[in-house]
């Protein structure tokens, strides 16, 4: 929902990527980007970002030490994000220091959600500046806290980040996970409440799963060119039970890739779904843990070994 491209893949509001390098004795340059774990059965999430700013300290007193990164409003929404990332904020000036958070104050917002077998639209208000011309608004979206305070995103097992003008590149990615940040209220059909869940980490410990599934000796499809593995999706869960789905792309007749980019460390699931009316086996149980640390690639291997259609 870009005024600035996709903006995010990825706060995973995805979510955002710090980069820091030396301009000068005492500031850095940092540059923010977001990336989005998508929401099942959500088919927009468009927010305002009003403002962003890294909340630090000075002589122990809160506040003194704030520094604004983004204070020009920003309408994105946020499913494009997924596995991507784009730039909020570029080479702001910061002074070198340490810093608890970071906050985002989101001024406003809809969701777009299938219900029902029908799309509706929940806003924060029925004029809000960023629905789509005409369209009708079903129920109320809230947003407790976010247009005051601000959303918290803390930082990697809640350690402070400190920025020194030595830095030669810093980043963070702040992932905005959807799926897990907007409910239903209960008992209310046409209220919606967004209670973010939002993590940050280093990007140097962020990694990628890439997921291959490929033909078993002996098993193919019985006419080429119609079910192909370009057909087959790949699935990944993460930690918190939120879906990512991907569909393969073939590398060859018989080997098939996703790749599932920027994730923040931990343990996910993957998963393979066949196309509607096609049953399968595959080598390793269904879903496969494994792993995402330090910047490194985890690779999850499928082997097809039987095809029912």
């Amino acid at each position: 929902m870009p005024s600035l491209r996709q903006l995010t893949s990825s706060l995973l509001l995805a979510t955002g990527l710090l980069f820091t390098a030396a301009c000068g004795d005492d500031t850095a340059r940092v540059t923010l980007k977001l990336t989005d774990a998508p929401g099942d059965g959500i088919e927009k999430a468009v927010v305002t970002i009003s403002k962003v700013y890294l909340k630090g300290s000075v002589d122990g007193e809160e506040g003194k030490g704030d520094v604004v990164l983004l204070s020009e409003p920003v309408t994105t929404d946020l499913l494009t994000l997924a596995n991507d990332t784009a730039d909020l904020v570029k080479d702001a000036e910061v002074p070198t220091g340490t810093y608890k958070e970071l906050r985002f104050v989101i001024t406003g917002g809809y969701i777009q959600v299938k219900q029902d077998g029908q799309s509706r639209i929940f806003a924060t208000s029925a004029n809000y500046e960023g629905l789509p011309e005409g369209a009708q608004v079903d129920g109320d979206l809230q947003m407790p806290s976010a247009s005051s305070s601000g959303l918290k995103v803390k930082f990697d097992k809640d350690a402070d980040v400190t920025i020194t003008s030595d830095d030669d590149q810093k980043v963070i990615l702040v992932d905005f996970d959807v799926a897990q940040s907007f409910g239903k209220e209960a008992g209310n059909s046409d209220k919606w409440v967004m209670r973010p869940i939002i993590k940050g980490a280093d990007m140097q410990f962020s990694g990628n799963v890439e997921v291959t599934l490929q033909l078993g000796g002996g098993v193919s499809f019985p006419v080429p060119g119609t079910t192909q593995l370009s057909s087959f999706s790949a699935v990944l869960i993460n930690a918190d039970g939120s879906r990512e789905t991907m569909p393969f792309t073939l590398t060859t007749n018989s080997v098939a890739v996703a790749d599932f980019k920027y994730l923040l460390p931990g343990t996910y699931q993957v998963d393979v779904v066949a196309p509607t009316g096609v049953s399968f086996t595959t080598d390793i149980a269904r879903p496969a843990a494994t792993s995402v640390s330090s910047g490194v690639e985890s690779d999850v291997h499928f082997t097809l070994t039987s095809l029912d259609f």
